[in-house]
């Protein structure tokens, strides 16, 4: 069954239920992924330079901010900060970045659920319920 037109759903007093204030139709969902995409990119090339051993040891030892091995650091540091405020603007969860696991926020039968998605799938294909994560995926088309 494919994912229908997404809307917060209002409670009795009009107030959003669930955990999320905006939910993703299967097709908003999928016209993200390209962006997803360069965004994992960007945040695995950010981390990388954090963990950078020869930048970190040159930024220890530094008196002046750390000239260039500063640079990288502060840089990977900035990078992976704006990536990850992105996702959080649009309320798309992260779930493993060497994985490329992230959720969307959706409705399914009137209620919350997350569309799931990870790098290296052709498309958007699984869903589960908040609280069963990966190992509770099931199919689109499984009511």
């Amino acid at each position: 069954m494919a994912a229908r037109a997404q809307h917060p759903r209002r409670g009795a007093r009009g107030g959003v239920t669930g955990r999320h204030t905006r939910h993703y139709s299967l097709e908003e969902a999928s016209a993200l992924l390209p962006r997803i995409q360069e965004l994992l990119a960007a945040m695995r090339d950010a981390r990388d330079r954090l963990g950078d051993a020869d930048a970190r040891t040159a930024l220890a030892e530094a008196a002046n901010g750390g000239g260039e091995p500063g640079k990288v650091v502060s840089g990977g540091f900035l990078e992976l900060r704006e990536s990850m405020l992105e996702l959080r603007e649009r309320e798309i969860i992260l779930r493993d970045l060497d994985r490329g696991l992230v959720d969307f926020p959706s409705l399914r039968d009137g209620r919350e659920v997350y569309l799931c998605w990870e790098e290296g799938e052709p498309e958007i294909a699984f869903w589960h319920e908040p609280d069963t994560g990966f190992g509770g995926r099931r199919p689109l088309d499984d009511g």
